[in-house]
């Protein structure tokens, strides 16, 4: 980690290929997870004014078809560890 960034400690963001199949694999398991940002910055209302649309920017729009958010904090027990490790091997076969 560069020494002029800062963590954010409430997140663990994962890019998967098959991320809905992962997200569901996790719920099977009693994982939550969360997609926290499913649309793009230039294709939320917030900046519609700008003009953007869909295919102007192909690599944030793939990130956010990707991003998983998985748990993370203190609360965490190595059982649910273990089940997050699991649900990514289920999906992997």
């Amino acid at each position: 980690m560069p020494d002029w960034s800062e963590p954010v400690w409430h997140l663990y963001v994962v890019q998967h290929p098959q991320r809905d199949k992962l997200q569901k694999a996790l719920n099977e398991v009693g994982i939550g997870s969360l997609i926290h940002y499913p649309i793009p910055p230039h294709l939320q209302m917030a900046y519609a004014d700008l003009g953007f649309g869909e295919g102007d920017f192909p690599i944030a729009e793939q990130i956010h078809q990707n991003v998983l958010s998985l748990p993370l904090g203190p609360q965490l027990e190595q059982k649910s560890v273990n089940a997050v490790i699991k649900a990514f091997q289920l999906i992997e076969k």
